[in-house]
């Protein structure tokens, strides 16, 4: 039996510690919030963030990170991308030495343009390998035990390997991956094409529009990750692809219904004022497009979603210039080189 924390207990984070629990492993959730703590302590259940979803008994949970990393072998970082840092610099004491430190977030740092990687890598030097864990998992499916697929990668294949080894199930499949870069930017950047995908099906677009924003923009996706040292055939995986279908498609996604809120009319201010949870996309779009100017890559779609956003557009508008852009080959700018 083996010792995991996680920190962060929303519904990813949730999921992910029923599994780990129902695995075996002895488990602690740190909790930022006090009243979702005592709900899994007292009732066993996140009514907040995954409700009617039980967690066994032996999770441990608590609101102190010190107490919550405390002998760990296994540490899953799950804050959203805007508090990651915070979180992580506040825990990064108290990890323990040798221990796999796992990312489950997937999200940019928007002032500085690094990965979630890249953050634990500063404030953990002592762990220049850090693992990171993404492809199409809808918490609440994954916590109903419905068989599922992910990557975990990391520069070090020990590590990579030994995260697989403790997560792994026979209903949560992990496959490995050295290729952290494009594991990491297809995670986030797959969250921007979902709140275009949403918002064409706020338009009343159907199923050709879907299927082109969904090949397009794993066509920009992919451009932008070859831009930075990425591998193609990462974009062409469980963390590209394989989540860029799910998080398009599926009434589950947090921004795809941010999108589909704003193709019927909706203000950002006031759909985001509504929502509990965090759709990691909406932060997302300005790092995206920040990486693209500076990598001189062209990402229309990403280009239209953030004019609609934070600069006002119409979403009939930015889709008429999108498609009224000059033609072109399908595939130029890298894209073949698969």
């Amino acid at each position: 039996m083996s010792r995991a924390a996680v920190i962060g207990a929303g519904s990813w984070g949730t999921a992910l510690a029923k599994l780990l629990g129902e695995k075996g492993h002895r488990v602690r959730v740190w909790s930022y919030e006090a009243s979702v703590a005592e709900q899994l302590r007292e009732r066993r259940v996140n009514e907040v963030y995954l409700p009617g979803i039980e967690v066994p008994a032996e999770i441990e949970v608590s609101t102190e990170l010190a107490d919550t990393l405390e002998g760990a072998e296994l540490v899953i970082a799950v804050v959203p991308s805007h508090a990651f840092r915070e979180v992580m610099k506040a825990a990064a004491s108290y990890v323990p030495q040798g221990a796999i430190v796992l990312s489950a977030t997937k999200g940019i740092e928007v002032d500085t343009l690094k990965r979630p990687s890249q953050i634990l890598a500063e404030l953990l030097p002592d762990n220049p390998s850090p693992a990171v864990l993404s492809g199409p998992t809808f918490a609440r499916e994954v916590a109903e035990g419905d068989p599922t697929a992910i990557a975990v990668a990391s520069r070090d294949p020990d590590v990579a390997r030994h995260a697989q080894h403790f997560v792994n199930t026979d209903r949560f499949r992990v496959y490995t991956n050295e290729d952290v870069l494009g594991v990491e930017l297809a995670g986030a950047l797959k969250n921007v094409i979902a709140l275009a995908a949403g918002i064409a099906d706020g338009l009343r677009y159907r199923s050709n529009s879907r299927a082109a924003l969904i090949t397009r923009g794993l066509a920009e996706m992919t451009r932008l990750g070859l831009a930075m040292g990425a591998r193609a055939s990462t974009f062409a995986g469980l963390a590209g692809l394989g989540d860029l279908v799910l998080t398009c498609s599926s009434d589950l996604s947090r921004n795809r219904t941010v999108g589909v809120r704003l193709g019927r009319g909706e203000m950002l201010e006031e759909i985001l004022a509504s929502m509990r949870m965090v759709a990691e996309g909406v932060r997302t779009t300005k790092a995206a497009r920040q990486l693209a100017r500076t990598h001189k890559v062209e990402m229309p779609i990403v280009e239209e979603v953030h004019h609609i956003l934070f600069e006002g557009k119409s979403p009939k508008r930015a889709t008429a210039d999108l498609m009224l852009r000059s033609p072109k080959p399908e595939l130029w700018g890298g894209t073949d080189a698969t």
